[in-house]
């Protein structure tokens, strides 16, 4: 029985590195003609195959000469929430010279390693459903103009797992314990101590993290090590801006291996109470577009590569990054 998570791989592969000439007819028979794309901001809904074409696929071909695509972690299985099906979920970068500009970013001329988290939804071979996260602010970063006033932690490029078998992981058995793991530390998350921002059974021996645990996020975050660094570079700070935060609601929670992916469009609702990345606090009602993607091993969540739509969650707030990085 063929692997539906490599034949998916294949035709990402394809629809990037193809000659164009033959782009449209792989298009036809790998997207559904009514898929829908939802994409980071400021590209937002697509619908059908024809746009998904014209407003995603060539433009990211065109502003990164030679796109290929580079994946470090995908996944594939039954989505455990209530749409089900057959989704497929990545981390990857797509690499080329940035010749071009791209969503308004201007190029740099040099090579570039953008940063994607994506989810697809599959139905007998073709693409029929996607949430992708770009991490345009990383790419105006590595572009020369990064369009905010602080770097929470290290700015760096995505690495793959420690363990080096995030593509299309072997013991797919594991999937569903890997998940559970996941579910039980979201579950006990949301509620923290003021204080200190603690949350139960996060650390220490019966903690869901591992002590060494790694956390991978994007673009104005970045990325950190041990809780210490997690709560210092990334969960202080939101927290502080967002003290209401509500999370959890995804479309999708798969889990494959030792990996585990879950996502939201929204998966977050919460109120701008505090100063957030040197915008001052709005009281506005915000959304926020959420991918995570967990290595677990030995009941421990041991990596975390985060994916976060902030060029949309800015917006909201007021704030046109994009104009402010040119």
């Amino acid at each position: 029985m063929a692997d539906f998570r490599g034949e998916t791989r294949t035709i990402l592969e394809g629809l990037v590195a193809s000659p164009e000439t033959a782009l449209r007819d792989l298009a036809e028979k790998h997207l559904a003609a009514d898929c829908v794309f939802d994409v980071a901001f400021p590209i937002n809904r697509v619908e059908g195959r024809e746009a998904v074409l014209e407003r995603v696929v060539l433009p990211l071909r065109r502003a990164l000469r030679h796109t290929r695509r580079r994946d470090e972690i995908f996944i594939g299985a039954r989505n455990r929430r209530a749409e089900h099906g057959q989704w497929v979920a990545s981390i990857t970068h797509y690499l080329g010279n940035f010749e071009e500009a791209l969503c308004g970013i201007r190029p740099s001329g040099r090579l570039a390693f953008l940063r994607s988290g994506e989810f697809y939804r599959v139905e007998e071979g073709k693409i029929v459903e996607a949430k992708i996260i770009f991490d345009f602010i990383d790419l105006m970063r590595q572009a020369g103009c990064f369009p905010l006033p602080d770097e929470l932690g290290t700015e760096m490029l995505f690495p793959g797992p420690a363990t080096h078998d995030g593509v299309l992981p072997a013991n797919r058995e594991s999937g569903e314990g890997s998940l559970d793991v996941v579910e039980g530390m979201l579950g006990d998350l949301h509620a923290f101590d003021p204080a200190t921002f603690s949350s139960d059974r996060q650390t220490g021996d019966e903690g869901y993290w591992h002590e060494d645990m790694l956390w991978f996020g994007p673009g104005g975050i970045g990325s950190n090590y041990r809780w210490d660094g997690f709560v210092k570079d990334h969960r202080e700070p939101f927290l502080k801006a967002f003290p209401d935060r509500e999370g959890g609601n995804h479309y999708c929670r798969i889990g494959d291996g030792d990996y585990a992916a879950v996502s939201g469009w929204p998966s977050m609702t919460m109120t701008h109470r505090g100063d957030y990345l040197g915008v001052p606090a709005t009281n506005k009602a915000l959304s926020l577009r959420v991918m995570d993607f967990y290595r677990c091993a030995q009941g421990k969540v041991m990596e975390n590569w985060v994916l976060l739509d902030y060029l949309d969650l800015f917006d909201q707030m007021g704030v046109d990054l994009l104009a402010r990085a040119n």
